[in-house]
């Protein structure tokens, strides 16, 4: 009998059906494609121990004049900036409470009722308290002295807290803490109001509390009723941050890490600064600091409301004069395409961006307009502020129809997954897509929530360069290609913590071997199927690498079945290591079914410390006969 190599094309194609795909793939999970070949993908490790607060949802990173790195996080509750192995919250500071706390606690629990008058808070807002004393039981200052989160609001002036020690343990009071107030010198601050961590409509019946406003009425976008998203940039060596709809912030980086960002209508000098924005950016030539969805000026101050199709900018050099005069470049403009602006992106001496139909490119262009804009294309639109990556040949953006290209013009990507994607979609969170570029490996791709999911929990890859797309499943809710730090960084969860991750630097699942990696191809068949194959023997072909590559094994499973409507039979599965020279199978059907995977065999004991790649398998194979 012959002994056939058979080579698959790059790329899964879930579009044909597994019988039209033969010569594909037809499926897989955790697999990229290098030089048309498949392979396992690289690893992740936790970028430091320590977790952070909140799902995080934004990344960036800069280097300050004295070289020091830099990494900005912006999740749903907080923000963080990392430098080195430590990472400092900088959470902007909304109120400061002088004197005016007390305290309530009642014997046998651990709820502490809070009263401050006009707190403003709302659920999970961060509170820190000092100054306080005793409340003559369990809950003594040290107790009562440090950073809470608020659990529920139960009026305008009060709201209430679980009691803890230091480590986090609960604090249960007694009798002897009944008659305590903590004190008469008790301070409070607030950070600002948390956003959303599940996405609700801004604009619409369902966004505010219940009774609000009258039926049908629409809610101005706030940081409050928004999924809480960070637009961040740098402006020379400080950070700007912008949670979406709230306030536009400068963390100074003069001022060190133990301070927080502070609104930019309070720095010195501050005239007309928006109140309120949907996302910030920092223009790279000519450095003006804009703001998307600005709040516009009214009379001598601005509105406090977004107007989400208005553009603000600063003007040159300044983060703080924003009143456009003959004698600066500040300004305004505003688009016409569109309900809202959903998000923008520095590209190649543009600023694109996009409303939820349409894309415009903005440009420098001087005195005495400053800026200018053109519309591109008014039948696209941008699934998600985080929805746009610059890649080195263009920028990509997926929409809520497909995915899209810009290099001067616009044009949709073929995409051999995109049923598959947007069959199984949450639509409701369709903002928490986040886009990526990993340029080690010529990708772009975009993480994304599937039907069953409120948070992102699979990815789409695309190969620029070999026009390869991969599928996967992965939860990350936010992305930082290498750069200024030599690996990607991500933002996942490892059971209830948040932490960042550095990627393609391990060949495993952060210690632990990375669970359900597998491609499988489409159908094979001889004489489309007319006659029964037989097959006997298996060539594989793989290349093992990584720290432990002596010690890699994977499995090739062979499938089959008669016709396309048949369910598939495992025939056989085979343990493929480095010094496997061949596999003995008997097979024998119209259609097989190819799979290498690297997890899912029992007989597989080594699976940590390396990769795979797949190459040219042989078949020995012959015709068997017409039944």
């Amino acid at each position: 009998m012959a002994v056939s190599k058979i080579l698959f094309n790059p790329g899964i194609n879930k579009e044909l059906t597994e019988l039209m795909d033969e010569g594909g793939w037809a499926d897989g999970n955790l697999v990229r494609f290098r030089k048309g070949l498949p392979e396992k993908v690289g690893g992740w490790e936790k970028t430091l121990d320590s977790s952070y607060a909140g799902t995080g949802r934004a990344i960036t990173a800069w280097v300050a004049l004295d070289a020091s790195k830099y990494l900005g996080l912006g999740t749903t509750t907080k923000y963080y900036i990392q430098r080195g192995n430590s990472i400092f919250d900088v959470t902007p500071i909304r109120k400061t409470s002088t004197n005016s706390i007390t305290f309530a606690a009642t014997d046998g629990s651990s709820t502490l009722t809070v009263t401050d008058a006009s707190h403003g808070a709302i659920a999970n807002d961060t509170v820190t308290i000092s100054g306080a004393v005793s409340l003559g039981g369990n809950v003594t200052a040290t107790v009562l002295n440090q950073e809470y989160t608020i659990d529920r609001v139960t009026g305008t002036n009060t709201y209430e807290i679980t009691a803890k020690d230091t480590s986090g343990t609960t604090v249960t009071a007694n009798a002897s803490d009944e008659s305590g107030t903590g004190g008469s010198g008790v301070d409070g601050v607030y950070q600002i109001n948390v956003g959303l961590d599940v996405y609700v409509p801004a604009t619409g019946w369902g966004v505010d509390t219940w009774g609000a406003g009258t039926w049908g009425s629409n809610s101005p976008i706030g940081e409050t009723n928004q999924l809480r998203l960070w637009s961040h940039d740098a402006f020379g060596e400080d950070l700007i941050i912008n949670p979406r709809g709230g306030g536009i912030y400068l963390w100074d980086e003069s001022n060190g890490l133990s301070t927080a960002a502070v609104n930019i209508t309070s720095l010195s000098g501050a005239n007309l600064a928006p109140t309120k924005g949907l996302q910030v950016l920092v223009s790279d030539i000519d450095r003006h600091v804009i703001v998307l969805g600005a709040d516009p000026i009214s009379g001598s101050s601005r509105s406090g409301t977004v107007d989400p199709l208005l553009i603000a900018f600063s003007d040159q050099e300044s983060v703080t004069e924003w009143e456009p005069t003959s004698t600066n470049t500040a300004g305004s403009l505003r688009l016409s395409a569109g309900s809202q602006i959903v998000g923008g992106l520095r590209s190649r001496q543009e600023i694109l961006i996009w409303t939820d139909t349409a894309l415009y490119s903005m440009q420098f262009v001087g005195a005495p307009f400053t800026f200018g804009v053109n519309l591109i294309n008014e039948n696209v639109g941008l699934i998600s502020p985080n929805g746009a990556i610059n890649a080195p040949d263009a920028v990509y953006w997926m929409s809520r129809d497909g995915f899209y290209i810009y290099s001067g013009t616009v044009s949709r990507l073929t995409c051999s997954v995109l049923n598959y994607v947007l069959d199984d979609f949450n639509q409701t969170q369709a903002y928490k897509v986040v886009a990526f570029t990993n340029r080690e490996f010529n990708e772009v791709g975009w993480f994304y929530p599937s039907g069953s999911s409120s948070e992102n929990d699979r990815y789409v890859t695309y190969n620029y360069l070999e026009g390869a797309w991969s599928i996967g499943e992965l939860s990350r809710t936010a992305w930082l290609d290498d750069g200024i730090f030599e690996k990607p960084r991500a933002a996942g969860k490892d059971n209830s913590l948040h932490y960042l991750y550095t990627h393609e630097n391990s060949d495993d699942a952060d210690g632990q071997p990375m669970d359900n990696v597998f491609i499988e191809s489409g159908d094979i068949d001889i004489d489309d199927g007319e006659k029964f194959g037989f097959v006997k023997r298996i060539i594989p072909d793989v290349k093992f690498f990584g720290n432990n590559s002596t010690g890699g094994q994977i499995s090739l499973v062979l499938k089959t079945r008669n016709f396309p409507g048949d369910s598939l039979t495992t025939n056989s599965t085979n343990t493929v290591t480095s010094s496997t020279k061949q596999n003995h199978v008997r097979a024998r059907s119209r259609q097989m079914v190819f799979r290498v995977q690297s997890d899912d065999s029992a007989a597989i004991t080594s699976r940590t410390g390396f990769r795979w790649r797949l190459g040219a398998n042989r078949f020995e194979i012959r015709p068997d006969g017409k039944r």
